[in-house]
């Protein structure tokens, strides 16, 4: 008999993979999407439920905190709509300078009026010096000193990607550019009156009942093997290694799995420097709502004594991640809050515990909230990939993988940021050109 080809790992990427090729899916969870997965949580119950409960009294968050989806190709957007209806959302996004007590609107740097007119001044001559000056850039802090000047970058950017990127922004080479956008004319106007808002994620959709049934309504239409984690793969004779003990024969494979872990079960030897990863902990948490809880979607934090750089807040997008009883009178509020770490660092139980209660603390100091029902902490691994200046580490990994017909894709699989409409287009793709 012929082997099999197979698709690794039922995220958004691999689920819709699945749909378009036909291929089995192993997944190594219990229950599809990823790191796009919600599920529920009853106030003063510690269990995760991955349906919502028939009363509805329970919060809903995701794996990996709010998963938003953002722009895609309208094919992509069309095929979503297909499978759940949907609800368009206008971003509400901040910066929070805790030393000054402030929210700026998101970008900071088309809201400088509300730093004051000397500081917002300072940095506007800094931004047009950074423009006119042709510095050599090597690494992210590099390319934030360029747009932005030494004055913003030390209000705000670097010690925001010391936290977000846990200080490899110092060494990494600039990505994600278009998340912060620099446009002159925008800062200058910015400094004096309003501006109209700007960047990839101005507007959003998601699905009505939570993200679950976008990935419930895909896995349906595969054929997903849960608890089938990968262990080990012997590429010459292609074999996959189980971590129940057993194994399979494959034809050719599509991965969604990290780039790096897939070398190492692949037992390859590239003659380059890995490029790094960031593990981040999602603590995520329903409480009742404090009297200076920010409307906000999501807020940046460059400095925060527990060491988070965003909080985001599930139930200002939409009431539906709040218990059914609490969505009329909005005093609870289901949120997320994000800590980064180099990759694989993961605290001990104890000292998860003790930074969530850290975390508590300084979030009830700001009176964003008051006590907490339910806290519930999850660790995402590879969380945010990133490279070394001049690397070519992806490519030799991605090439030395296809030579045994393996074929990396999704957003760590090619090792690349991309949203989920970029993710599921990726999926559709290669399982069309391989069916």
């Amino acid at each position: 008999m012929k082997p099999q080809s197979y698709v690794l790992g039922s995220g958004m990427t691999g689920l819709a993979a699945g749909m378009t090729s036909g291929f089995p899916i192993y997944e190594a969870l219990e229950v599809p999407g990823g790191i796009c997965c919600s599920y529920y949580i009853r106030p003063g119950d510690d269990r995760r439920f991955y349906s919502a409960p028939k009363d509805g009294e329970a919060y809903r968050f995701e794996v990996g905190g709010g998963h938003w989806i953002f722009g895609g190709d309208p094919l992509v957007l069309r095929f979503i709509r297909s499978l759940v209806p949907v609800k368009t959302y206008t971003r509400k996004s901040s910066v929070f300078l805790p030393d000054r007590e402030i929210f700026i609107p998101y970008p900071i740097q088309n809201h400088l009026r509300y730093l004051g007119l000397e500081l917002a001044a300072k940095v506007l001559d800094e931004i047009v010096e950074a423009a006119m000056t042709n510095q050599p850039i090597s690494t992210m802090a590099d390319w934030l000193k360029a747009c932005f000047g030494p004055t913003l970058c030390a209000l705000f950017f670097y010690p925001f990607h010391e936290l977000y990127t846990a200080g490899l922004y110092k060494q990494i080479a600039p990505q994600d550019i278009y998340k912060s956008p620099v446009n002159i004319k925008l800062a200058i106007k910015g400094a004096f009156t309003e501006v109209s808002p700007v960047g990839y994620n101005v507007s959003f959709i998601y699905p009505e009942e939570g993200l679950n049934t976008l990935v419930y309504q895909m896995a349906a239409r595969c054929n997903v093997h849960y608890c089938k984690r990968v262990m080990r793969i012997e590429v010459k004779e292609k074999i996959l290694y189980f971590d129940d003990g057993s194994s399979v024969g494959y034809e050719t494979l599509l991965s969604t799995l990290p780039l790096n872990k897939m070398v190492e079960m692949a037992g390859l030897s590239i003659d380059e420097q890995p490029d790094p990863a960031t593990s981040v902990l999602v603590v995520n948490i329903g409480a009742k709502r404090g009297r200076r809880c920010p409307d906000e979607y999501w807020v940046y934090i460059p400095n925060s004594r527990a060491g988070f750089y965003r909080v985001g807040f599930y139930s200002n997008v939409d009431l539906s991640f709040l218990p059914t009883s609490f969505r009329n009178t909005r005093d609870r509020v289901s949120i997320y809050v994000e800590k980064a770490y180099p990759e694989g660092q993961k605290p001990s139980e104890r000292e998860i515990k003790i930074l969530c209660d850290n975390i508590i603390q300084e979030l009830q100091e700001w009176d964003w909230i008051e006590e907490a029902e339910v806290v519930d902490p999850t660790w995402i691994d590879v969380a945010y990939t990133w490279t070394w200046p001049n690397s070519r580490w992806r490519e030799k990994v991605l090439k030395a993988l296809e030579r045994y017909d393996i074929y990396q894709i999704g957003r760590y699989g090619r090792w690349a940021f991309q949203g989920i409409t970029d993710s599921i287009r990726d999926g559709l793709m290669a399982g069309g050109a391989l069916k």
